[in-house]
């Protein structure tokens, strides 16, 4: 009797023992599972500290290198002035100018063989006297003392040779207000001018607003004309009807003015300057008979 129950003692301590045993390896488990995911993170986290510190290296290197570059970009530059000269840098301004047609206002100090001397930042340049206006310089002592905007067309720095132009800047500013005087020359209007030059096509004439147009040798009568010397002279004022304006040209007519009707504009190859397609088929191309 005892015996039996000392064994049901014993087997009740084990049962005891196995419930109780159970929870505790659950919870071992559980802790044992959770460890492993929490590897990952602090794996992350360390990653993302290392690519921040990583990456502020990377800047910190590159501001590094900047300023490395710079300094040597200035040495260069220190050693190119000491080999080229203290007038390095103005030979490379004037390069800056003549690719920018910068113009610049330079005071003539003296006459030399075919042209004169003038200076931009204490560097001597010459200007031929081809160069020195539009117009045919007869006498060049007359320039001395005198101011000239001028823009560098010619900068050798290895040979010091520097060549000033005011005539190209002239011819600039008339161009630009050539243009604008012809955008101001309207068809229909009626105009007086004189007669500049007579060609065998017809005649050029100089308007009162400052600009020149053709007056074809068919434009000048109702008459046919072989020749616009037979009715007009040079020098001769005469007055007009702008019939075509437009790409530099000015058609001009006097038989619109006699027939007192609208005429249309017929278009004619020409050249302010007084040159103009002389070849007959050129002539008779665009002419509407």
């Amino acid at each position: 009797m005892n015996e039996e129950v000392k064994n049901t003692e014993v087997n009740a301590a084990e049962a005891i023992e196995a419930v109780t045993a159970e929870p505790k390896a659950a919870e071992a488990e559980a802790v044992n599972a959770a460890e492993p995911a929490a590897e990952p993170v602090k794996a992350e986290t360390e990653k993302a500290g290392e690519d921040k510190k990583a990456k502020e290296e990377t800047m910190a290197d590159f501001a590094n290198e900047l300023e490395a570059s710079y300094k040597e970009f200035d040495q260069r530059r220190n050693d190119y002035q000491e080999q080229e000269g203290p007038d390095a840098q103005k030979w490379a301004n004037l390069l800056d100018m003549m690719r920018d047609k910068t113009v610049s206002k330079v005071k003539v100090k003296e006459v030399v063989k075919s042209g004169v001397v003038a200076y931009i930042d204490e560097i001597q340049g010459f200007i031929p006297a081809s160069h020195i206006s539009t117009k045919y310089v007869e006498k060049l002592e007359d320039y001395v003392g005198k101011y000239l905007e001028v823009v560098p067309i010619t900068v050798e720095p290895e040979r010091k040779k520097l060549v000033l132009s005011a005539r190209v800047v002239m011819k600039e500013k008339e161009a630009a207000e050539k243009a604008e005087k012809m955008s101001a020359v309207k068809v229909g209007a009626v105009l007086e001018g004189t007669v500049d030059s007579i060609k065998d096509y017809g005649a050029f004439v100089d308007l009162e607003t400052g600009v020149t147009g053709l007056l074809h040798v068919s434009q000048i009568s109702t008459q046919r004309i072989k020749n616009p010397g037979v009715v007009l002279k040079e020098g001769q004022k005469v007055k007009v009807k702008v019939i075509g304006a437009g790409d530099g040209r000015i058609s001009l007519s006097m038989k619109a003015l006699e027939q007192g009707e609208e005429t249309k504009e017929e278009v004619f190859h020409y050249k302010e300057s007084g040159a103009a397609t002389t070849g007959l088929a050129s002539l008779l191309k665009d002419i509407k008979l």
